[in-house]
């Protein structure tokens, strides 16, 4: 925010902006442009007329950054090869999710039940130390999000079958806030290669 302010760049809330659209998306959507990166890009199938699937949350602010690209007419993601996991995704980066600190190891482990997450091998670990540093740090304490809540990383050995699926069950657990699956909502994925090139990633 200071250095923004400092070069001159106006700053607004969606409180300020008052366009909460219920669901994101679609007319009515208060921002023009989101643009973000990404721990995980599982790209879409060639013909699929799918979008990439990310996982975000590696830092610890997946929820406020869910809002603000459910209200942009357009989400860019940019991220370096190393990023895009194609059939990884799950193994490659753990899926973060932000839960409430009431009941929160209950949470955790209702979230390890899950017949999708425990198909995957999915082990639930609750985050540690700075809320921005996803390696595990034994006896720290507890991270907490901006919003006042925990994470969960959720670790897989295999390999997600149907992250929709996954998505749709997480969301459905009480205690959870939010979840870092990103799914059909970036737009486009700019892939930056070790030599200088960029590849983009649409749905088509």
């Amino acid at each position: 925010r200071l250095q923004a302010e400092a070069l001159g760049i106006p700053l607004l809330t969606l409180d300020a902006l008052a366009c909460l659209v219920p669901g994101g998306g679609g007319g009515g959507c208060c921002v023009d442009v989101a643009i973000d990166g990404a721990d995980s890009v599982e790209p879409p199938a060639k013909g699929s007329g799918a979008k990439a699937v990310l996982v975000k949350g590696g830092g610890g602010a997946l929820l406020r950054e869910k809002m603000v690209e459910a209200n942009a007419a357009t989400f860019v993601c940019i991220v370096d090869a190393s990023k895009v996991c194609p059939g990884k995704l799950g193994p490659h980066f753990m899926v973060p999710i932000e839960v409430t600190p009431f009941a929160h190891k209950h949470t955790a482990l209702a979230l390890s039940k899950l017949p999708s997450v425990a198909a995957s091998g999915g082990e639930a670990v609750l985050r540690r130390g700075s809320v921005s540093n996803n390696n595990e740090e034994p006896g720290a304490p507890l991270a907490v999000t901006d919003n006042g809540n925990h994470i969960v990383d959720l670790r897989f050995r295999t390999p997600l079958a149907d992250p929709s699926l996954t998505a749709a069950e997480i969301a459905g657990v009480v205690g959870v806030v939010e979840h870092g699956l990103f799914v059909g909502m970036a737009d486009v994925v700019l892939v930056a290669n070790s030599d200088g090139t960029i590849d983009t990633l649409t749905h088509n």
